[in-house]
């Protein structure tokens, strides 16, 4: 498995595994699986250490590791046995990432090549674009890295049919500069991760958006590229001093990564390994890719099929129960989609982890009950206003007539809340919905602290290390700030030992420190601080934010709490957390009166985790794909830069174009301003919070809610202690109340679906069909994702407006136009006060 092998060239290499660099050679052992490779501390053991490892090896005796290929098929297949010859379950962090990714390298492959940097900012341009269109949408939909992978290597291809012709001439030079050497996966990583960190809406175009939107008001232009700019790189810098501890360890496995780096192993393995594979993804890919056009344009009907609607279409009980394939329509419930591009929008059920998934349908169906009781039950008045909105709302409103807030009208000139024409107009209202779904933010936000705190403890604690009075006096030496000028061969030799026996740390990780790459110097990440701060609060002040300097300090201080909790969270469970609500209120009550200021404090607040997170994210993939740690990082820096810039571009394009559809409540089938108004909604509530959500007013429970959210954990902790049930263990709280109001907007239809296959993957065919689930789940994921995504882009500019001009598909039956008739494309009946 470790030996010499050719590549789909067939050019002979020798790729260094983390069994081979630790195993002596001629010891008989040189086909170790992965799973059981040993440190390399385990070649030169004492008494007590080889007692230990000979009990571990007995351990190994009934579930060993075995490599095996097909020799009619070429298909390689690395399977974990039971002591019957079983496929056995794949049950933990470690063993995923060493069976479904093998655990070796070719050094000698290098990612500093024209073709890398060229196609990588290609993707980098293109990412940024189509994430900023996808955030004017009714549903959120993430750039997959697997469509940026797809991609990469179709555009690197025509690369690689340039000749290397020998010789010294200009045209010699120019091919080998073009075509340097046969297309590797670390090149291909490269170009993906400068895309990836591209792809990020940044949720400074939010505000800026909002005061084109509702403050008739805009900043310059050079000044809100470079806080685009700023609020990107500063969340970069504190998650990077971070890595050590959210990614280095096997533990924080990303999973939402499994299945890209699963399709750059299947891209650039010998093809003898992976013709099968192959064959899989391009089948599944082309079904998705030629399927796509019908859910997305011809039959929209696929994206939601609600048979209660079609049975009873004058109901709106029926409507918001059972209705959800179009924006804030309803709930979903039962509803059958067919359509990928919504049942993984925000990410794939097929690479969640089971307990993730158990825990999140768990608060699906608990907020179904908790929407219709808070509606039916009025609570907080909750009927006079829509069943699923992020608008304020006048206290005159009733069920037929909704009067939308007049935030404009209680502004000073400064953007200020005036409180003697709030008095007059009345606080405004939220819809239900709504309100429950701060509560449970707020709830899932102190739970998930208090759950990590309980739980993993001793895999978060070096995030705070650097307040120990040792790391401290560091700061005062002179070499800390010299660090460039190298380190003592000794020491560095020592490093990469210890790191070779830490048995925590990822395998790959381990093994990219045998072989001799370099690790980014923390100074770098500091620089990246400490600059994007100087920039921003330089910025703030040029654009007259009206946030000030010790506000500013503040939101980066939350920032880099969250990002060490939440990038936990992320790394073990591949939950992603929604702090936006949480940073709004904090800022409210920081300035009060000042929702412009708010909107600025959660720029770089908010954004900070969410960005942070991505980088993380991204430094997993280049880990587990064993891409030089300085060549991720310049991706991710030129990535960032040239994302932001196009990210501000196209929002002016789709603000200036798009007003009408972006400021109504419904918006269309194909834009809508959701998350500006959220965004807007919360900035002024949030402003008025001592009259609005302070104990004693309407929304109390939206502040009480914290308190709830620390205790929520404790039940399932004192209960695991005392009885030591791991399923009190696998309740997550966080992630059970944050589900609890997962359907309050965007395309509800997709959820049933979302769950059916991602239990079905997870634990029927990992449970029962392993080698299956080892070798293809992650695989169809990948192909399921990028053949979606290229057809949605397709269509988003050829027929859907993107470009500026709609072209609808003539109705029919599956294609009722939505709206028309009274009718939603699902044929609910259409709440016509909802669209006034």
């Amino acid at each position: 498995m470790d030996g010499n092998r050719d590549d789909a060239s067939g050019i002979s290499r020798s790729k260094r595994s983390l069994a081979s660099v630790n195993t002596p050679a001629g010891s008989g052992n040189d086909k170790l699986d992965k799973t059981a490779q040993p440190d390399a501390a385990s070649t030169r053991v004492g008494p007590e250490e080889a007692a230990k490892q000979e009990r571990e090896n007995a351990d190994l005796e009934n579930i060993k590791a075995i490599s095996t290929v097909d020799e009619a098929e070429g298909d390689y297949d690395v399977r974990k046995e039971n002591h019957f010859g079983e496929a056995a379950i794949i049950d933990n962090a470690k063993d995923l990432v060493t069976h479904v990714l093998h655990v070796d390298d070719e050094p000698s492959d290098s990612p500093w090549t024209f073709r890398a940097l060229f196609i990588g900012l290609i993707l980098c341009v293109f990412a940024s674009v189509l994430q900023e269109i996808f955030y004017f949408k009714p549903q959120i939909i993430l750039v997959s890295v697997v469509f940026l992978t797809v991609i990469g290597y179709i555009l690197a291809l025509p690369f690689q049919l340039i000749p290397r012709p020998s010789g010294d001439g200009v045209v010699s030079r120019t091919c080998r500069f073009l075509n340097p050497a046969d297309f590797n996966s670390k090149e291909h990583t490269f170009m993906v991760i400068m895309g990836s960190a591209g792809s990020t809406s940044a949720v400074a175009t939010q505000i800026l958006a909002a005061q084109r939107l509702y403050y008739g008001s805009s900043p310059d232009k050079g000044a809100a590229i470079f806080l685009v700019i700023a609020s990107q790189f500063l969340s970069y810098g504190i998650a990077g001093l971070l890595r050590s501890v959210l990614v280095q360890p096997a533990k924080m496995l990303w999973p939402v990564n499994i299945p890209v780096n699963t399709l750059l192993e299947t891209l650039h393995r010998d093809r003898s390994e992976t013709r099968k594979r192959l064959r899989c993804f391009t089948a599944v890919f082309g079904g998705a890719f030629l399927w796509e056009v019908v859910p997305l344009w011809i039959a929209p009907i696929f994206q939601g099929v609600a048979i209660p609607c079609l049975a009873r279409r004058d109901s709106l009980v029926f409507t918001n129960l059972f209705g959800g394939a179009q924006n804030n329509e309803g709930l979903g419930l039962l509803g059958l989609c067919f359509d990928w591009n919504y049942i993984a929008g925000l990410s794939s059920p097929l690479w969640y982890p089971l307990c993730t998934l158990v825990n999140s349908m768990t608060g699906y169906l608990l907020c179904i009950v908790l929407f219709m009781g808070v509606y039916y039950g009025n609570v907080w008045d909750s009927i006079n206003f829509p069943f699923l909105s992020q608008l304020l709302y006048h206290g005159s409103s009733n069920a037929t007539n909704f009067v939308q807030y007049n935030l404009t009208a209680i502004l000073n000139s400064d953007n200020t809340i005036n409180s003697t024409l709030v008095a007059e107009q009345g606080l405004p209202y939220l819809s239900g919905s709504y309100v429950i779904r701060l509560i449970t933010t707020n709830v899932g936000i102190t739970a998930a602290i208090v759950h990590l705190l309980l739980w993993n403890y001793n895999d978060l604690k070096d995030g705070w290390a650097f307040l120990r009075p040792s790391r401290l006096q560091r700061l005062f030496r002179v070499s800390t700030y010299f660090s460039w000028r190298g380190h003592d061969s000794g020491e560095e030799a020592a490093r990469r030992q210890r790191v070779v026996d830490d048995k925590d740390l990822d395998p790959h990780y381990k093994l990219m420190m045998q072989n001799g790459y370099v690790e980014v110097p923390n100074w770098w990440y500091g620089l990246v601080l400490v600059l994007s701060f100087v920039i921003g609060i330089t910025t703030l002040y040029k654009i007259g934010s009206t946030l000030p300097w010790w506000a500013f300090i503040v939101s980066n201080l939350f920032s880099a709490l969250f990002i060490l909790f939440f990038g936990a969270q992320m790394g073990l469970t591949g939950f992603q957390f929604d702090q936006q609500p949480v940073i709004l209120m904090l800022g409210g009550y920081l300035l009060p009166g000042k929702p412009l200021a708010n909107m600025y404090f959660t720029v770089f607040g908010f954004n900070g985790i969410q960005q942070g997170q991505w980088l993380l994210r991204d430094l997993k993939l280049a880990q587990l794909a064993h891409l030089p740690p300085k060549a991720t990082f310049t991706a991710q820096m030129l990535g960032t830069v040239v994302g932001a810039i196009m990210d501000y571009v196209v929002m002016v394009s789709i603000v200036d174009n798009q007003t009408p559809a972006l400021l109504s409540i419904n918006g269309t089938n194909v834009w809508s301003g959701q998350n500006v108004q959220a965004y807007s909604t919360l900035a002024v509530a949030w402003s008025m919070a001592k009259d609005m959500f302070s104990v004693g007013s309407r929304y109390q429970w939206v502040t009480l809610s914290f308190l709830v959210g620390f205790l929520a954990p404790l039940p399932f902790w004192l209960a695991w202690k005392l009885t030591g049930r791991d399923v009190f263990r696998d309740v997550d709280t966080s992630i059970v109340v944050w589900n609890c109001a997962l359907l309050y907007v965007g395309v509800n239809s997709s959820l049933l679906m979302y769950f059916g296959l991602g239990i079905f993957a997870q634990w029927y065919l990992r449970r029962f069909h392993p080698a299956a689930f080892i070798k293809y789940n992650y695989l169809v994921s990948a192909a399921l994702d990028g053949g979606t995504q290229v057809m949605v882009f397709l269509l988003s500019f050829a027929v859907l407006g993107a470009s500026g001009r709609e072209h609808k598909f003539p109705t029919y039956a599956l294609n009722n136009g939505g709206t028309n008739n009274d009718v939603n494309i699902d044929y609910c009946m259409f709440n016509t006060a909802s669209a006034n």
